[in-house]
């Protein structure tokens, strides 16, 4: 009961925040640049600004599915922020673009991240599995054989640093988003703070996941002491 009350909560609170996001996004988007530039511009001058030039910028189908590809070097922008020149629009294409930047500069934390993903894509495929095996076997022996569950924790916890990790590398690819906008005078003050405001409740759904995840480990870690103290 206490998995699924903080599965519940954690969607709860996603599904909150998801929707909190997408309503700021909506508002900003009724706000046009006094530049009229649009999103696909505004990730083109960025680019510019920084000498990239090797990077295509496309759209793809969808909401919130902007992202950036540094397999073949691509920013990906939903087709409203591609196509839409709102101070929306500039805070999600400049925030992709500061993933560019981090990529080129060779950001520490985006390599190592980098570095964990072949492992996360093999260890994700039985974390789950090896969990419930493990949580019926831990049971139905009255605690006594363990190690699949502990080999399932184990294969999760990775997924929750990976959650955490990606936290400070959202953080400043918005920083490096924003502080652009500003000192290239890209952004009137009050779009300034629109865009501040789209990438702060973009980066609280990340924040929410890493929490959720973070509890449900501290959950299935917790099931070892309640065994201690019933035995």
């Amino acid at each position: 009961m206490i998995y699924y009350f903080i599965i519940g909560i954690t969607f709860f609170i996603s599904v909150i925040v998801s929707k909190i996001l997408k309503d700021k996004i909506q508002t900003y988007s009724k706000f046009y640049l006094q530049n009229h530039m649009s999103g696909k511009e505004i990730a083109e001058k960025m680019l510019t600004d920084n000498g990239i030039y090797d990077v295509n910028i496309i759209s793809v189908e969808g909401e919130l599915t902007d992202h950036y590809n540094p397999l073949n070097k691509t920013i990906n922008l939903s087709e409203k922020v591609y196509y839409e020149n709102s101070s929306a629009s500039a805070a999600i294409a400049a925030h992709e673009c500061g993933h560019v930047l981090q990529h080129k500069w060779g950001y520490n934390l985006l390599k190592f991240r980098n570095g964990l993903i072949p492992i996360l894509n093999f260890s994700s495929k039985f974390t789950h599995l090896a969990i419930m095996i493990g949580l019926t076997i831990f049971y139905s022996s009255e605690g006594k054989n363990s190690f699949i569950l502990k080999l399932g924790i184990g294969l999760f916890s990775l997924a929750v640093f990976f959650s955490f990790i990606t936290l400070p590398i959202e953080f400043d690819a918005s920083k490096r988003a924003l502080t652009w906008l500003k000192n290239k005078n890209m952004v009137t003050f009050q779009e300034y703070e629109q865009a501040k405001d789209s990438l702060k409740w973009a980066a609280m759904t990340y924040v929410i996941s890493a929490l959720g995840s973070l509890a449900q480990l501290m959950y299935f870690l917790s099931i070892f002491n309640l065994n201690k103290r019933d035995e």
